[in-house]
């Protein structure tokens, strides 16, 4: 090949280029942080973007009740966050209803006159998570990058992608970012009976199969681990009131409640504080 066809090629190489580079997703562009104090990343035709919520939720950390230990650990974790103290990612595991997500959006609520920001990042988005940290490095707000309802089937690109930017990763997290994550399981992904069949007794120690300190070293990389657990009745009943009285049921119609509660609770097959709340609302909308 001659020098002129050469040049030929590298052209006709270029405009492929140029028109490529019309046609793949460039990098994210920064939102208008002072749109919001609540963050979605999205991606919209292989585009990835951080979408502005105008009207998050509104949860006041007040409004969760007999959760007060969990709230107590979880508040001084994200003051040390916000005062730019040394703080952990956090991993909040247990019953479903219990208030796990609800804790997280109500801090959003408490402390986003302090500089907190929220991003809410969906599991199957999880290997965005270097963008997200380019989007917020630098920035004088402090984030939190929460991951919903987290968990993981085997092998999905996900799990490697969360355990790597919690720590295994040589970039890591940006300064100004913590993860906090919710789910049903302890240990993020699913537990089989097979998992032990490599345990092995070594001088009468166990050293577990790999399957399974594959699984715990995801949930291990959390600094901070909250439990939830179900509610028993009175403390059912003490959430179901509350809410009466948040949606301004009269007393005397709040202690004629408590039974239609229990029933509530028992057709559900749940006495979570997401159950009361549902029953208070329709129990105010049916008073109103």
């Amino acid at each position: 090949m001659d020098i002129k066809e050469l040049e030929t090629l590298i052209m006709r190489a270029e405009r492929v280029l140029a028109r490529l580079e019309t046609v793949l997703p460039g990098p994210p562009s920064p939102p208008d942080w002072n749109a919001a104090h609540a963050f979605l990343w999205r991606r919209h035709h292989g585009r990835a973007l951080l979408q502005p919520v105008a009207t998050p939720s509104v949860i006041r950390l007040r409004d969760l009740q007999n959760i007060d230990e969990q709230k107590e650990r979880i508040e001084r974790n994200t003051q040390q966050f916000l005062a730019g103290r040394r703080a952990n990612n956090v991993l909040l595991t247990g019953a479903r209803g219990s208030g796990k997500s609800s804790l997280v959006k109500a801090l959003l609520d408490e402390y986003a006159s302090k500089g907190l920001r929220l991003i809410e990042v969906d599991k199957d988005d999880l290997a965005d998570l270097p963008e997200i940290m380019d989007l917020a490095s630098g920035r004088p707000e402090r984030f939190i990058v929460f991951c919903d309802d987290l968990s993981f089937g085997e092998g999905e690109v996900a799990y490697k992608a969360l355990k790597s930017a919690l720590d295994g990763s040589i970039s890591g997290l940006a300064d100004n970012v913590l993860i906090y994550a919710t789910s049903n399981r302890r240990h993020l992904m699913p537990e089989f009976h097979d998992d032990n069949k490599l345990t092995r007794h070594i001088d009468g120690e166990i050293h577990p199969a790999e399957a399974i300190e594959e699984k715990i070293s995801l949930s291990d990389r959390f600094g901070l681990w909250l439990s939830f657990y179900p509610f028993g009745q009175d403390e059912y009943l003490e959430i179901a009131t509350h809410w009466l009285k948040v949606f301004g049921v009269p007393k005397k119609r709040i202690r004629e409640a408590h039974q239609e509660a229990l029933q509530w609770a028992l057709l559900r097959g749940s006495r979570s504080g997401r159950v009361a709340w549902q029953f208070a609302r329709d129990f105010a909308g049916r008073v109103e």
